[in-house]
C-alpha cells in the first residue's frame, strides 16, 4: 500500500467514523423521543476517541520525523543511507507531549464522566465509532471492486 493509499484510507475511516457518530446520535436522540442524554453522551465519546486518535497520530509522527530515512520510504521514496539511531534527547520531548495528550485525554474522560454526567452507554458508543468505521473498511475492502462482477470485460485475477 502506498503512501497515499493509506492517506485515502486514513480520511475515509475519520469520515466514516463521524458520520457514525452523528447518525448514532440522531438515532438515540429520535428512540429517546427528545430525551438527549444518550444522544450527548454519544457525542462525547466520539469527541474522546477523536482526541485519543489525534494523540496517537500526532505521536507516530513525532517518532516519524525522528526517521527522515523511514518516512521517506513509507512515502515512497527512496530510502538512502540507513538513518542512524536518534539519542534519548531526541526522544524525550516526544515522549514528554505524548504523555502530556494522555494526561488530558484522561482530564476530559473524567469530565466528562464525573461532571457532564453523560450517559455511560452513549459514551461507549461513541467511543466504538472507530471501531465501527474499521469495521466498514474491512467488509469493503473483502467485496470485489465495482465491476468486477460475472459479465465485465476486465475479470480480477
Amino acid at each position: 500500500m502506498s503512501a497515499r493509499e493509506a492517506d485515502r484510507l486514513v480520511s475515509r475511516l475519520e469520515r466514516s467514523a463521524l458520520r457514525f457518530c452523528l447518525a448514532a446520535a440522531a438515532v438515540a436522540l429520535g428512540v429517546r423521543r427528545g430525551c438527549a442524554d444518550v444522544a450527548l453522551g454519544i457525542l462525547g465519546g466520539g469527541a474522546l476517541i477523536g482526541v485519543s486518535y489525534w494523540a496517537i497520530k500526532r505521536g507516530v509522527d513525532g517518532v516519524l520525523a525522528l526517521f527522515p530515512a523511514a518516512g521517506a520510504a513509507l512515502a515512497g521514496g527512496a530510502g538512502g543511507a540507513p538513518a542512524r539511531r536518534p539519542g534519548p534527547a531526541a526522544w524525550a520531548p516526544i515522549l514528554v507531549r505524548f504523555a502530556g495528550r494522555y494526561a488530558l485525554l484522561a482530564v476530559i474522560a473524567y469530565v466528562m464522566i464525573a461532571r457532564f454526567r453523560l450517559h455511560p452507554v452513549g459514551l461507549v458508543i461513541g467511543v466504538s465509532s472507530v471501531l465501527v468505521a474499521a469495521s466498514i473498511e474491512a467488509v469493503r475492502s473483502l467485496s470485489p471492486p465495482a465491476g468486477a462482477g460475472r459479465g465485465s470485460p476486465n475479470p480480477p485475477r
